[in-house]
């Protein structure tokens, strides 16, 4: 297995940290050449790194679209629940909104 893709991608890594160290415009410079970097290291590795790659990109969103799924449920049975005395009296207790009657005024005559 031919090791040569290692040295773009390390390039990469080493100019994506500089790009999050510096606050220049040389820092936009080397975040760019350190992305393309990346890039190539990837097209340049073996089919079995890009396989590793690929199993691992999938169970990593598996897990993340578990992890979101299980906290839009638990955002509804919240919501779902009934008011329960405690709750119903901070409800009531919240400032209510009083309209206020606009005073009109057009070259100081009111209408």
């Amino acid at each position: 297995m031919a090791l040569f893709f290692l040295l773009p991608l390390f390039t990469g890594l080493v100019g994506g940290y500089i790009f999050k160290k510096s606050t220049d415009e040389i820092g936009y410079f080397v975040g760019i050449f350190a992305a393309i970097c990346i890039v190539l290291g990837l097209i340049f590795a073996p089919w079995q790194i890009l396989l590793l790659l690929l199993i691992f990109t999938l169970t990593t969103t598996k897990k993340l679209l578990r992890q979101n799924e299980y906290k839009i449920i638990l955002d509804e049975v919240a919501k779902e629940e009934p008011l329960t005395p405690d709750n119903r009296e901070q409800v009531l207790s919240k400032p209510q909104d009083y309209e206020v009657e606009m005073i009109r005024k057009y070259q100081h005559i009111i209408y």
